[in-house]
């Protein structure tokens, strides 16, 4: 990649021309641990003084419902509940000369327990997620009441290393409703030394009589220095002059702003903005350029790069959206705030949020009943360039 990110509006396009699509950077796969093999957690000191404070007071609640936007560490911070108990039960773990107790969650990396719930081997942890359907060899889009079933049998046995047996269940609001319904049991009636921990990303969705029976952490989003310093050491090879875009992206995601970087998620959003160059200058879509990048979307990896295509579109039109209503954008590239300013001042900013839900719907739309991903983009473009008239 080069030292500087090309501006949308930059060299080479002429004054008047529209932007190339560019091909997206082929860069070394980038391997992202599982929230259970993570051995740190940034950002969220508050939320982890909450749990020590409840386990020091003898109050540990059954059930944890952690809530907040997706890929700021809510399962990070689960495992890491979950090793804490199983490391120090009730008794608050080690104290320093001064009598004062553990001011984190944190056990060593390098401990056997951490290694052995990174491996996903200890007994007495289970975890509830999205499985594959046996049938059709296709992940399932929900959690099924299943395997809330066979969480029930799990808690029904004796805790195989005398402790606490601990579930956590990521994500809580991806359950259907008959799954929710029979975890609700388990929450009334909670079995002895038994933990639930609910990760959550839109809590709204929740039954009220879950969310009732959980004691709730809510987690925010991180600072832009803290995504920084995580993508910096989980994603040592993207190139630091990308880091702040990919931050900036990231929306204090570090969750997000890693898939983005394994995805070459900037490169690829460069070329969006590059592609809407022209419609903000007035001079109508570049008919080449998209259909270089719909050529792109046949088979199984083409549908990866419509996805992320779709992910970084709806990204942009918030972008758009909030600079409309702030007049200020936190630049992911440079120049993008010259070309987002251009196509915000061309229609209300309430005509560019309709444009924006129509756009989320049309995606959504298209991958449940699999329309032609070439006509969906340039049917996205089309409400984009009319809108902007």
């Amino acid at each position: 990649m080069a030292s500087t990110p090309s501006p949308p509006w930059g060299e080479g396009r002429g004054e008047g021309g529209a932007g190339r699509l560019t091909p997206m950077a082929k860069t070394e796969p980038l391997v992202i641990p599982h929230p259970r093999a993570t051995a740190d957690l940034i950002g969220h000191g508050e939320a982890e003084a909450a749990i020590l404070d409840a386990i020091a007071g003898g109050k540990l609640h059954h059930a944890w419902l952690l809530t907040g936007p997706r890929g700021i560490g809510k399962a990070t911070l689960a495992y890491r509940f979950a090793r804490y108990l199983f490391a120090h039960g009730l008794d608050g773990g080690p104290v320093d000369m001064f009598g004062a107790g553990p001011s984190s969650l944190d056990i060593a990396a390098d401990d056997p327990l951490f290694k052995r719930i990174a491996a996903g081997g200890h007994p007495d942890l289970v975890t509830l997620e999205r499985e594959e359907n046996p049938r059709t060899k296709v992940l399932r889009d929900e959690i099924v009441i299943d395997q809330v079933r066979d969480l029930a049998g799990f808690f029904a046995m004796t805790p195989a290393e005398g402790g606490f047996r601990v579930a956590v269940i990521d994500a809580i609001d991806e359950m259907n409703r008959n799954a929710a319904n029979a975890l609700l049991k388990l929450l009334e009636e909670p079995p002895p030394r038994s933990v639930l921990i609910l990760v959550a990303h839109a809590p709204g969705r929740l039954l009220p009589t879950i969310r009732s029976r959980c004691r709730r952490l809510a987690l925010r989003p991180l600072g832009e220095a803290d995504v920084a310093a995580i993508l910096t050491r989980l994603a040592p090879a993207v190139p630091q002059e990308d880091i702040r875009g990919l931050c900036r992206l990231a929306d204090g995601s570090p969750g997000r702003a890693l898939a983005l970087a394994a995805a070459g998620g900037l490169s690829h959003y460069r070329a969006i903005a590059d592609l809407l160059v022209p419609v903000a200058r007035r001079q109508g879509l570049d008919v080449k350029a998209v259909n270089e990048l719909a050529d792109r979307f046949a088979g199984r990896e083409g549908g990866d790069l419509f996805r992320l295509t779709f992910e970084l579109l709806g990204l942009y039109l918030v972008r758009l959206v909030r600079l409309a209503a702030t007049g200020r954008i936190d630049e992911a590239m440079m120049g993008e705030g010259a070309g987002m300013r251009a196509l915000a001042g061309a229609a209300r900013l309430e005509r560019w949020g309709e444009v924006w839900e129509k756009i989320n719907a049309l995606a959504a739309r298209a991958e449940a009943v699999n329309l032609d991903r070439r006509q969906v983009l340039v049917a996205a473009l089309g409400m984009i360039e009319r809108c902007a008239r």
